[in-house]
Protein backbone atom coordinates (compact mmCIF):
# COMPACT_ATOMS: atom_id res chain seq x y z
CA UNK A 1 0.00 0.00 0.00
CA UNK A 2 1.01 3.41 -1.12
CA UNK A 3 2.10 6.00 2.23
CA UNK A 4 0.33 9.19 2.02
CA UNK A 5 -1.52 9.29 4.70
CA UNK A 6 -3.23 12.69 3.54
CA UNK A 7 -4.03 11.42 -0.08
CA UNK A 8 -5.69 8.23 1.66
CA UNK A 9 -7.86 9.86 3.75
CA UNK A 10 -9.16 12.30 0.87
CA UNK A 11 -9.55 9.00 -1.23
CA UNK A 12 -11.70 7.83 1.61
CA UNK A 13 -13.66 10.77 2.22
CA UNK A 14 -14.11 10.57 -1.76
CA UNK A 15 -15.22 6.99 -1.30
CA UNK A 16 -17.66 8.09 1.43
CA UNK A 17 -19.27 10.90 -1.04
CA UNK A 18 -19.68 7.80 -3.65
CA UNK A 19 -20.96 5.42 -0.96
CA UNK A 20 -23.85 7.94 0.14
CA UNK A 21 -24.69 9.08 -3.21
CA UNK A 22 -24.50 5.92 -5.14
CA UNK A 23 -24.76 3.14 -2.86
CA UNK A 24 -22.75 0.04 -2.35
CA UNK A 25 -23.43 -0.90 -6.16
CA UNK A 26 -21.58 2.74 -7.34
CA UNK A 27 -18.74 2.11 -5.48
CA UNK A 28 -15.94 1.44 -7.98
CA UNK A 29 -12.52 2.91 -7.66
CA UNK A 30 -12.99 4.46 -10.66
CA UNK A 31 -15.89 6.05 -9.20
CA UNK A 32 -13.39 7.00 -6.20
CA UNK A 33 -11.17 8.57 -8.45
CA UNK A 34 -13.37 10.16 -10.37
CA UNK A 35 -14.84 11.83 -7.19
CA UNK A 36 -11.75 13.12 -5.76
CA UNK A 37 -10.49 14.09 -9.22
CA UNK A 38 -7.47 11.95 -9.37
CA UNK A 39 -5.60 9.60 -12.27
CA UNK A 40 -7.48 6.64 -13.62
CA UNK A 41 -5.61 4.00 -10.52
CA UNK A 42 -4.80 5.82 -7.95
CA UNK A 43 -7.81 4.79 -5.09
CA UNK A 44 -6.78 1.09 -6.37
CA UNK A 45 -3.19 1.64 -5.32
CA UNK A 46 -4.32 2.92 -1.75
CA UNK A 47 -7.07 0.05 -1.54
CA UNK A 48 -5.97 -3.05 -3.02
CA UNK A 49 -9.77 -4.73 -3.29
CA UNK A 50 -12.90 -3.79 -2.23
CA UNK A 51 -12.97 -5.35 0.43
CA UNK A 52 -9.74 -3.25 1.63
CA UNK A 53 -11.66 0.04 0.28
CA UNK A 54 -15.30 -0.72 2.29
CA UNK A 55 -12.55 -1.43 5.46
CA UNK A 56 -11.04 2.32 4.83
CA UNK A 57 -14.35 3.77 4.83
CA UNK A 58 -15.64 1.99 7.86
CA UNK A 59 -12.65 3.05 9.50
CA UNK A 60 -12.74 6.84 8.07
CA UNK A 61 -16.48 7.39 9.06
CA UNK A 62 -15.52 6.56 12.47
CA UNK A 63 -12.69 9.09 12.08
CA UNK A 64 -15.16 11.95 11.34
CA UNK A 65 -17.69 11.10 13.93
CA UNK A 66 -15.41 10.90 16.73
CA UNK A 67 -16.68 13.58 19.41
CA UNK A 68 -14.96 16.52 20.22
CA UNK A 69 -12.99 15.46 23.60
CA UNK A 70 -13.34 18.82 24.73
CA UNK A 71 -17.12 18.59 24.70
CA UNK A 72 -18.97 18.16 28.28
CA UNK A 73 -22.42 16.69 28.55
CA UNK A 74 -24.68 18.43 31.54
CA UNK A 75 -27.92 15.88 31.07
CA UNK A 76 -28.74 13.51 28.50
CA UNK A 77 -30.84 15.47 25.99
CA UNK A 78 -27.88 17.76 25.09
CA UNK A 79 -25.65 15.03 24.78
CA UNK A 80 -28.29 13.39 22.57
CA UNK A 81 -28.47 17.03 20.57
CA UNK A 82 -24.72 16.54 20.13
CA UNK A 83 -24.93 13.28 18.68
CA UNK A 84 -27.74 14.35 15.99
CA UNK A 85 -25.71 17.65 15.62
CA UNK A 86 -22.58 16.01 14.44
CA UNK A 87 -23.86 13.63 12.69
CA UNK A 88 -25.96 15.89 10.88
CA UNK A 89 -23.96 18.04 9.74
CA UNK A 90 -22.95 16.45 6.48
CA UNK A 91 -25.60 14.08 5.97
CA UNK A 92 -23.92 12.22 3.73
CA UNK A 93 -21.40 10.79 6.38
CA UNK A 94 -24.76 9.67 8.03
CA UNK A 95 -26.16 7.76 4.57
CA UNK A 96 -22.82 6.38 3.56
CA UNK A 97 -22.48 4.70 7.46
CA UNK A 98 -25.83 3.05 6.81
CA UNK A 99 -24.83 1.58 3.34
CA UNK A 100 -21.83 0.09 5.06
CA UNK A 101 -23.97 -1.43 7.67
CA UNK A 102 -26.36 -2.74 4.81
CA UNK A 103 -23.43 -4.00 2.71
CA UNK A 104 -22.00 -5.66 5.82
CA UNK A 105 -25.12 -7.81 6.09
CA UNK A 106 -24.21 -9.43 2.83
CA UNK A 107 -20.45 -9.51 3.08
CA UNK A 108 -19.65 -11.38 6.54
CA UNK A 109 -15.71 -9.72 6.60
CA UNK A 110 -16.84 -6.28 6.21
CA UNK A 111 -19.76 -7.34 9.06
CA UNK A 112 -16.55 -8.40 11.53
CA UNK A 113 -14.43 -5.16 10.85
CA UNK A 114 -17.85 -2.87 10.47
CA UNK A 115 -19.04 -4.67 13.79
CA UNK A 116 -16.01 -4.49 15.67
CA UNK A 117 -16.10 -0.64 15.02
CA UNK A 118 -19.69 -0.12 16.16
CA UNK A 119 -19.13 -2.21 19.06
CA UNK A 120 -15.63 0.28 19.84
CA UNK A 121 -17.79 3.48 19.85
CA UNK A 122 -20.60 1.61 21.91
CA UNK A 123 -18.63 0.98 24.74
CA UNK A 124 -16.80 4.36 24.74
CA UNK A 125 -20.46 6.28 24.93
CA UNK A 126 -20.77 3.69 27.66
CA UNK A 127 -17.80 4.63 29.42
CA UNK A 128 -18.60 8.42 28.70
CA UNK A 129 -21.87 8.13 30.72
CA UNK A 130 -20.82 6.49 33.35
CA UNK A 131 -17.68 8.85 33.90
CA UNK A 132 -19.87 11.67 33.78
CA UNK A 133 -22.73 10.97 35.68
CA UNK A 134 -25.20 10.67 33.65
CA UNK A 135 -28.27 8.28 34.10
CA UNK A 136 -28.17 5.04 32.62
CA UNK A 137 -26.19 1.82 31.94
CA UNK A 138 -24.98 -0.36 28.98
CA UNK A 139 -28.81 -1.11 28.18
CA UNK A 140 -30.44 2.30 28.46
CA UNK A 141 -27.91 3.74 25.99
CA UNK A 142 -28.26 0.75 23.40
CA UNK A 143 -32.10 2.04 23.66
CA UNK A 144 -31.05 5.78 22.83
CA UNK A 145 -28.97 4.82 20.04
CA UNK A 146 -31.70 2.26 18.54
CA UNK A 147 -33.36 4.98 18.98
CA UNK A 148 -31.52 7.95 17.34
CA UNK A 149 -30.36 5.14 14.34
CA UNK A 150 -34.26 5.88 13.79
CA UNK A 151 -34.37 9.50 13.65
CA UNK A 152 -30.93 9.86 11.84
CA UNK A 153 -32.78 7.49 9.22
CA UNK A 154 -35.98 9.30 8.84
CA UNK A 155 -33.83 13.10 8.89
CA UNK A 156 -31.26 11.65 6.28
CA UNK A 157 -32.86 9.58 4.02
CA UNK A 158 -36.89 9.81 2.86
CA UNK A 159 -38.63 10.79 6.02
CA UNK A 160 -41.76 8.79 7.08
CA UNK A 161 -43.48 12.18 7.30
CA UNK A 162 -44.50 12.14 10.54
CA UNK A 163 -43.70 15.67 11.23
CA UNK A 164 -42.41 15.68 14.59
CA UNK A 165 -39.16 18.08 14.97
CA UNK A 166 -35.89 16.41 15.80
CA UNK A 167 -35.38 18.19 18.98
CA UNK A 168 -39.02 17.05 20.48
CA UNK A 169 -38.18 13.44 19.63
CA UNK A 170 -34.71 14.12 21.41
CA UNK A 171 -36.24 15.46 24.37
CA UNK A 172 -38.61 12.07 24.62
CA UNK A 173 -36.04 9.77 24.13
CA UNK A 174 -34.00 11.23 26.87
CA UNK A 175 -36.83 11.29 29.30
CA UNK A 176 -38.73 7.96 28.44
CA UNK A 177 -35.79 5.99 27.88
CA UNK A 178 -33.24 6.99 30.46
CA UNK A 179 -34.57 6.45 34.35
CA UNK A 180 -34.69 9.95 36.45
CA UNK A 181 -32.29 9.46 39.07
CA UNK A 182 -33.46 9.58 42.80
Amino acid sequence: MVKNPQRRAELADAGLRVLADAGARGLTHRAVDTEAGVPTGTASNYFRSRDDLLGALGERIFERFAPDPDFTATDMTGYLRYIVERTTREPFLTRALIELRLEAARRPGLATALGGMLRQGFRADVTFHTGTGLPGGAFEIALLHYAIDGLLLDMVTTSIGAGVDPDQAIRAFAERLIPRTP
